[in-house]
């Protein structure tokens, strides 16, 4: 089943909501920011994703830039900040068969659902 961490709140992730239940396939939305994943929960998807933690975190976000932008984190420093702060976790991802993507492009959603 398709699993996807959705922010209703952002364009991006309710198009790619909007995307997924066009494709007729099972989907389980998970609302990350009430519903966060937990410190070995993100790990697995950083692994699906194939990112490193600071790849998964919106930089640009104020609680990042105020409380992180200029340490030297750890990844698992990383990880505890974004399940400490779920909105500073790139959005929407997708998860289909054991892997996973950051769903904001269309055509990647698309090759990804196929």
């Amino acid at each position: 089943m398709i699993q996807i961490y959705h922010n209703p709140r952002c364009g991006k992730s309710r198009n790619c909501l909007a995307f997924i239940e066009q494709s007729n396939q099972e989907f389980e939305i998970i609302p990350y920011l009430t519903e966060t994943p937990s410190f070995d929960e993100l790990k697995v998807l950083l692994k699906q994703l194939n990112l490193e933690p600071l790849q998964l975190v919106r930089t640009k976000e104020k609680i990042w830039i105020e409380n992180f932008k200029d340490k030297t984190l750890t990844n698992d420093q990383i990880i505890t900040a974004m399940v400490e702060n779920p909105i500073l976790i790139e959005r929407p991802i997708v998860v289909k068969d054991g892997k996973a993507i950051i769903g904001r492009d269309p055509d990647l959603v698309a090759s990804f659902l196929d």
